[in-house]
């Protein structure tokens, strides 16, 4: 599905109407250093750019699409270059690109007869700072038009069905991280250090013109109960396990796989790995079309709390607490353009969705965690491991 399509799509949904989105905004990292810039993952959905600060007006009255380019000056054109208007149409498939400056004026233009404006409105769920550019175009969106609707949730449930261009894009995300991982394995007993692991990981990743997908985790022993160890500058012991996280992302579509791995594991290392070994392929086999998804969750907590109670963690299986404080995280989220990318809330699973399963336990009074993570699309008859192949095993 190109991008003209998926507009096509989420006006459809939206029963015609007019929709306004923005990228994100580039923000300060020190000085006048840039952070490191990710795309809004519904503005990258629906027009394929992955700059910031460029806004899109989709008139479904018309079926005609406008970029906003955002201003730039001639400074920052010479420090970082720029990139011309006949490059983004074709990139965007959009009809027409107009400056910063007619922005607002072309949309007190579209308010005479549009009273409702749908628009991706920023997202509040989470610890950190929000990006502002969400939040500027809804305060602009609402001096405007009587009516601004969050169209957040039917962009999040149209993106989570991948089409075949999608799969074959993560497809390589996938497998560019599967054979990273397989490199790393052949040669674990060569590193001495964390990092060491992560920069083979990235040279790999750089080599084939892909980026980490987020901040690589590289934990061993009491550093991988911490669910985002991301510091990964400790020595490695050959009898403590290293929990590895690391996904590539090429086209704009991210991998997410982790294995635990130990040159010389103990037997309670076998255990405890064993264990999340064997409730991950099992919690695999329960996926497919129309699985309900509370009922996805409550299979897997049976499972995990099977396995925790096996090791000798869980003694009442109603002990909600203990329970969490061995398994503290989703068993799954959805997987594309974001690393944790929303399926929209589904009730039940769909084919074309990519998510994740990803078992584990950590224990802190042992020091020992162990994660096994793999990338499932649900098909027509049931679910492909788009990253099977690569081994499971310790």
């Amino acid at each position: 599905m190109d991008t003209v399509s998926r507009r096509n799509t989420l006006i459809a949904s939206l029963k015609g109407g007019l929709v306004v989105a923005t990228a994100y905004d580039a923000v300060q990292l020190s000085g006048d250093m840039a952070a490191p810039f990710l795309q809004e993952s519904g503005f990258y959905w629906l027009t394929s750019l992955d700059k910031p600060g460029w806004k899109v007006i989709i008139d479904g009255s018309r079926h005609h699409t406008t970029l906003v380019r955002p201003h730039r000056t001639d400074i920052e054109k010479v420090f970082d270059g720029d990139i011309s208007d006949d490059v983004v149409k074709k990139l965007a498939q959009a009809d027409e690109i107009i400056s910063a400056q007619d922005f607002e004026a072309r949309l007190r233009q579209l308010a005479r007869k549009h009273t409702v404006v749908s628009t991706i409105s920023p997202k509040h769920d989470y610890h950190f700072v929000s990006n502002p550019a969400s939040s500027s175009l809804e305060a602009l969106l609402r001096r405007i038009f009587a009516h601004v609707d969050d169209c957040s949730a039917k962009v999040a449930e149209l993106k989570a069905i991948k089409s075949d261009e999608e799969l074959a894009v993560m497809r390589k995300s996938v497998a560019l991280t599967r054979h990273a991982f397989e490199e790393i394995r052949h040669n674990l007993a060569t590193y001495h250090h964390e990092y060491e692991i992560e920069a083979d990981m990235t040279k790999m990743f750089r080599f084939k013109n892909a980026h980490h997908a987020y901040d690589p985790i590289v934990a061993s022993g009491e550093n991988a109960v911490t669910l985002h160890y991301i510091e990964n500058i400790s020595r490695l012991h050959k009898t403590k396990p290293i929990l590895i996280d690391v996904g590539a992302r090429v086209g704009g579509y991210a991998a997410d796989i982790t294995r635990t791995y130990c040159v010389a594991p103990s037997r309670r290392v076998r255990e405890i790995h064993g264990a999340v070994e064997k409730a991950h392929h099992d919690i695999i086999a329960l996926l497919g079309p129309n699985l309900v998804v509370s009922d996805y969750m409550q299979q897997v907590d049976a499972i995990m709390k099977r396995a925790l109670t096996e090791l000798g963690l869980l003694v009442d299986k109603s002990d909600h607490e203990t329970y969490r404080k061995y398994f503290p995280h989703a068993i799954s989220h959805g997987l594309g353009i974001d690393v944790h990318d929303s399926l929209g809330s589904p009730r039940y699973f769909r084919p074309g969705m990519v998510l994740t399963v990803e078992p584990g336990i950590y224990i802190p009074e042992e020091g020992i965690g162990v994660r096994i993570e793999d990338d499932i699309l649900i098909t027509e008859t049931g679910h492909e491991n788009l990253s099977r192949g690569l081994s499971t095993a310790l």
